[in-house]
């Protein structure tokens, strides 16, 4: 018999536990430690049957087991505690508080834009390292203090969940998710539910919004699952990435548009500043920025004054290398959305993210592209990273070098109380701050006054908890998979002290997941050695509609499924947050073999690495940056390598050797005490010269220093006065004049070989019509030259106004000559005016006639 409705009867808490319904509604208790052993030990057996989720446990408990532990002043005594540290969390000055004291204009409220967040498993609102990256971001934010407000989108179905059909072929089914069930309260005014309208092509819809509370963060969900909307409206919020194109418009119409306007209702409810920052953390929540020009429109202010409003106050951020991972839609389709979008007209809006520059498609609209233009900041989220994209988009900024385009990078960082095994983090415990090594109050220096048993004995222990964890998922897997015969194996499955590698992420074919099979009796005779044995724990989910990421997973699976491997290399369904957190710990190697340089960033070989893995990897995303090896290994790229066949196998073969000739002998490696002294100083060396820099605390406090601080800033002195409008109006005139502006050829180079730091005198004639001196600035430009003249690794020097010759004005320059070599130079004029983020902002130069 089928309910008509659902609803959740929740047992009255006991004067001395009601404590425990505030802690369970803040998210805060998946990453302290202490609150969560205090719902443990309620009733362990249930914290496990609930999934570790507070909320469901306090709603199932039994009565009698309630009223038990009401009398036990132990326990009440740590309900107590663990709520004054929730109070104490939430009120008291952390990182930020100073740094707002000392840096005047800092925001009061950022917003933070993403398609999804990753910050526990009970809210299964993610489907990879995007959403984990945009948890962590809240979570760090949260511990230092941060004034964020994320923003995204509540899909009934999450995520997909992942198991295997008897053929190794990955299927897909999509629980409900019940509101009321997770950790979110419904955002209400007067009892009633607050709905923001939201715009999907010539109909309108509303929302609700949902509030998760991310410890200090407030975490806004829209939810388009609403009486009175339409069937197409109320499928918008039905899966995170499911869909065609149109489905996938409308949900990014839903977090950039209705996004803006829920944080309205929100801050107006809860009195909270409006946010003077505006973070899209990725192209998804592009259309943040239409809304935000809308709003000052529908103030009576001009739409080009809006833009530039808009522009000061945000920041875009790109997480991917490869233009197949940008989102970009049909312009038509884009265009119908917004053909009612007033008072925006729908030209200047299709404008934003048109591909209109060389090698680009007119016909689609790009959200990155729309999130480069409506932003004053960018960055990548590696250095590698922030170099590709720099090459990528440089189309966005003609006459300009790459080094130039003002793309910038922050490196992404992972949340250490979340991914550290809270046994290792414990001996990191620091109670002093005095030291260098101290951040956030863990000595990441303190494995060196730890002997090396107790590291060992650690570290033998987070491999156990894997093992038992793997076990548990294969015997399911077995079952659901209705295999044939004996299942006995599976309690043979893995070995805790067995040389340990892990390999877990999205099977998209760049990643390689199938790489290492590349000469499959090789690796089984890594695997089976009698001696010296690997092992390796593999997960990873595909698109569902991917079927060649399908077929790779297919093809490890069936290898994983032989008696001569299963109990040596294991594949894992259902890769999620609960599944990540033991696997981080219990592997000694991490494995990532991307098509360099196609890997953004790829945090999880930093969650392994501060639980004390090495990592073995291609030197792509923050690898490239941080390797050094006392941290692990590098697998030689061979990317000019046209053949693709032909570099998997040479990076195949160099990953074989390293594991055999370098990873397992320094493993296996014992002294007469059966210690690994040599991995043991290496987990050493991860844990005090690596894991600092792969913090999420260092990651926001960069984004707040770098980005959000001169955001902050930027936006407020565009607000002051007429300072927007006459900047509009200035650019404007630039635009118009910039045709007239023309560089004569470069003068004062008489001889065709210099010595190397002489001293030459440039000069060349710029002719500005209708502009002044003032509006510009003119520089020469020298570096090294290829065999098409063009100009790289450039250095500008600023040219000085001289005479009026010829209708136009000669400009001159100094330049000491300081690179050896081939060396070009031309003269350049690009628009100059306080208050541009860079030179490059408008996109316009001018350079010296041939």
């Amino acid at each position: 018999m089928r309910a008509i409705r659902r609803f959740t009867v929740h047992p009255v808490l006991p004067e001395p536990l009601q404590p425990l319904e505030e802690l369970a509604r803040n998210l805060l208790w998946y990453w302290n430690e202490p609150t969560k052993e205090l719902f443990r030990a309620m009733d362990p057996a249930l914290w496990e049957a609930t999934g570790q989720d507070p909320r469901k446990l306090l709603s199932r408990i039994d009565a009698r087991r309630l009223a038990a532990l009401a009398e036990d002043s132990r326990f009440t005594r740590k309900v107590a505690h663990a709520y004054q540290d929730l109070t104490d969390y939430l009120t008291l000055d952390r990182w930020y508080q100073d740094f707002a004291a000392q840096h005047p204009g800092a925001p009061e409220r950022i917003a933070y834009f993403s398609a999804e967040f990753g910050v526990s498993e009970v809210l299964p609102q993610y489907s990879g390292g995007l959403g984990i990256l945009a948890g962590d971001h809240l979570k760090a934010a949260s511990d230092s203090g941060i004034p964020i407000i994320g923003v995204g989108l509540l899909y009934r179905h999450g995520y997909f969940r992942q198991y295997l059909d008897a053929q190794g072929w990955q299927q897909e089914r999509y629980p409900l998710l019940a509101p009321f069930d997770l950790p979110l309260t419904l955002l209400t005014e007067n009892g009633e539910a607050v709905t923001v309208e939201v715009p999907l092509r010539q109909e309108k819809y509303r929302a609700q919004i949902w509030v998760a509370q991310v410890g200090r963060v407030p975490l806004l969900m829209l939810d388009a699952l609403v009486d009175g909307n339409s069937e197409a409206a109320k499928a918008v919020t039905d899966r995170l990435y499911g869909g065609g194109v149109d489905h996938r418009l409308a949900q990014e119409v839903l977090l950039g548009i209705g996004g803006v306007r829920a944080l309205r209702e929100y801050c107006r409810i809860s009195g909270d500043p409006a946010p003077t920052v505006y973070h899209a953390n990725e192209g998804h929540a592009g259309f943040l920025g239409l809304e935000r020009i809308r709003e000052y429109m529908n103030d009576g202010i001009d739409f080009a004054t809006a833009v530039e409003l808009t522009r000061a106050g945000s920041l875009f951020t790109t997480h991917t290398p490869v233009p197949a991972g940008i989102d970009r839609f049909p312009r038509d389709l884009v265009a119908d959305q917004f053909r009612t979008f007033a008072p925006l007209p729908l030209d200047r809006i299709m404008a934003f993210g048109t591909e209109d520059y060389v090698g680009g498609d007119r016909g689609v609209f790009n959200m990155a592209v729309l999130g480069f233009r409506l932003g004053q900041r960018a960055n990548g989220v590696s250095e590698l990273h922030g170099a590709v994209s720099r090459r990528m988009f440089q189309g966005l900024w003609p006459s300009f070098d790459v080094s130039e385009v003002p793309i910038t990078s922050v490196t992404n960082g992972v949340h250490h109380k979340t991914w550290i095994h809270p046994e290792l983090l414990e001996l990191l415990e620091s109670p002093t701050s005095d030291s260098d090594t101290v951040i956030d109050g863990y000595d990441w220096s303190g494995l060196d006054r730890v002997d090396d048993n107790t590291i060992w004995a650690l570290k033998q222990q987070m491999r156990g908890g894997l093992v038992r964890m793997a076990r548990e998922r294969l015997a399911a897997s077995a079952k659901a998979r209705g295999l044939s015969g004996s299942t006995e194996w599976v309690e043979r499955a893995l070995d805790p002290n067995i040389l340990t590698f892990g390999f877990a992420r999205r099977a998209a074919s760049y990643k390689r997941l199938t790489l290492m099979l590349r000469d499959p009796e090789r690796l089984k005779r890594l695997l089976n050695h009698p001696e010296r044995p690997i092992q390796i724990v593999i997960a990873g989910k595909a698109h569902p509609a991917d079927n060649i990421g399908k077929g790779l997973i297919q093809e490890m699976v069936r290898f994983a499924d032989a008696a001569d491997v299963r109990e040596r290399l294991v594949f894992l369904p259902d890769y999620d947050m609960s599944l990540a957190r033991p696997l981080y710990p219990g592997c000694d190697v991490w494995i990532n073999n991307p098509l360099r340089p196609q890997e953004a960033c790829g945090t999880s070989g930093m969650k392994a690495a501060m639980n004390g893995a090495a990592n073995l990897s291609v030197r792509d995303g923050w690898w490239d940056e941080w390797y050094d090896p006392k941290f692990g290994w590098e697998i030689p790229s061979v990317e000019n390598l046209a053949n693709a066949d032909q570099r998997d196998a040479q990076e195949a073969a160099a990953l074989y050797e390293i594991i055999e000739n370098e990873i397992v002998p320094r493993f296996y490696t014992r002294d007469s005490n059966g210690m690994p002294t040599a991995w043991i100083a290496m987990i050493r060396d991860i844990m005090s010269g690596l894991t600092p820099k792969i913090l999420a605390s260092r990651m926001v406090r960069e984004y707040t220093e770098r980005m959000y601080l001169p955001t902050a800033r930027s936006s407020a002195r565009m607000a002051e006065g007429r300072t927007a409008q006459e900047t509009a109006a200035w650019k404007q005139r630039i635009r118009t004049a910039w045709p007239q502006v023309s560089v004569s050829r470069v003068e004062g180079l008489d001889s065709a070989s210099h010595a190397l730091g002489s001293q030459v005198s440039l000069h060349a004639v710029v002719r500005l019509g209708e502009l002044t001196p003032d509006d510009v600035e003119v520089q020469m430009v020298m570096g090294r030259v290829d065999d098409n003249d063009e100009i790289h690794d450039i250095v500008t020097y600023p040219a000085r106004a001289g005479d009026a010759v010829d209708g136009g004005v000669r400009y001159g320059a100094d330049v000491r000559l300081e690179t050896a070599g081939s060396v070009g130079v031309t003269c350049r004029v690009v628009p100059s005016r306080e208050g541009l983020a860079t030179i490059a902002e408008m996109g316009l130069a001018t350079v010296s006639a041939d």
